[in-house]
């Protein structure tokens, strides 16, 4: 394992998650275990064997470990150690620092990303209850005068459901896109009150 020989702790964390693809595989564990297959696939940049040793050398860190998930899923599973959920505060700051530079890619803003994006931007000041729905993946999303909280699962009595693909759900709640407009294109489908979808983008417009 290559490393900076070098006491700083900046150093000795890039000697765990410096190399190419580590900090992405942390990403996309934040939200919650993902099988191999599922990480392959929301990383369509890496190589099955570049992903296997990235997995193999956080799991040697101690960053990630592998299990079996119990019956009737009988499926192994990736997912971040108690140490490795400490870098959320790494990458959220990393995620606002980096989303000053240029875009230079065609490819679309993956679901974890997004989650994490919105995690990122948000400022306290509004309170309110929202589900997330693109394809299979449902997020309960709980905002307060204090905090925002996200996680897997539905949510309980939310002010609004919002459906779609997660470029839709970007273009409304990252950039700010009118909400009737994006409802009216097709992209974005909500069920409960609009009015607090649109007084959410609005608050989180203020906040980037």
């Amino acid at each position: 394992m290559r490393t900076y020989q070098d006491p700083c702790g900046v150093a000795r964390a890039l000697d765990l998650v410096g190399d190419r693809w580590a900090l992405l595989v942390v990403r996309e564990l934040m939200l919650g275990p993902k099988r191999f297959t599922d990480l392959h696939r929301d990383l369509p940049g890496s190589s099955q064997n570049v992903l296997s040793q990235r997995l193999r050398e956080l799991e040697e860190a101690g960053v990630v470990r592998r299990r079996k998930l119990p019956p009737p899923a009988v499926v192994w599973v990736y997912e971040l150690t108690e140490w490795g959920l400490g870098l959320e505060p790494v990458l959220l700051h990393l995620g606002r620092w980096g989303s000053q530079a240029p875009i230079t890619t065609t490819n679309r803003l993956g679901v974890t990303s997004l989650v994490l994006a919105l995690k990122a931007m948000y400022l306290p000041g509004f309170e309110g209850s929202f589900e997330l729905r693109m394809g299979d993946e449902v997020f309960a999303v709980k905002t307060s005068s204090t905090d925002i909280s996200v996680g897997r699962g539905p949510a309980a009595r939310p002010d609004a459901v919002l459906k779609g693909e997660a470029a839709a759900l970007a273009s409304v709640l990252l950039q700010g896109a009118n909400v009737r407009q994006a409802v009216a294109a097709g992209g974005l489908e909500i069920e409960g009150d609009e009015a607090a979808v649109t007084r959410l983008v609005g608050h989180l417009a203020t906040s980037a």
